[in-house]
């Protein structure tokens, strides 16, 4: 593996390691565009309930606020600098860029394995 390559691979799997990221490519995978507003609310959901039930009712202000600011001052900017998502404050709209390409195979095994916790294993010693 050339420095290029690890370099690409390190960025990939810190990208991938915050939740919030993976959840909300997860949500754009799925439909390739969404909204703001609607991805707070899906991922503070989620991360309330590792089942991942669609019940938003159940999420308080303070949760979503907390989303919100984690999505505007770090999560966007972050996958936009890396070209995976594009983004528009004014319009809400959050859309998969280019680079998506680069990290699906790796965001789709972190998928099966939060899905499927039994395909986890244990490394042994």
């Amino acid at each position: 593996m050339n420095r290029t390559s690890a370099s690409r691979m390190e960025a990939a799997c810190s990208l991938l390691s915050k939740s919030e990221r993976r959840y909300l490519l997860y949500q754009l995978s799925d439909g390739d565009r969404a909204n703001i507003d609607n991805l707070i609310d899906q991922i503070a959901a989620w991360e309330l309930d590792e089942d991942r039930q669609e019940d938003h009712n159940a999420v308080d202000e303070d949760t979503r606020q907390q989303v919100y600011i984690s999505l505007i001052h770090n999560h966007l900017p972050r996958l936009a600098d890396y070209e995976i998502i594009d983004y528009d404050l004014r319009s809400g709209d959050v859309v998969l860029d280019e680079g998506f390409e680069d990290i699906k195979p790796l965001l789709e095994q972190f998928r099966q394995t939060e899905e499927h916790p039994e395909l986890r294993t244990r490394a042994t010693l």
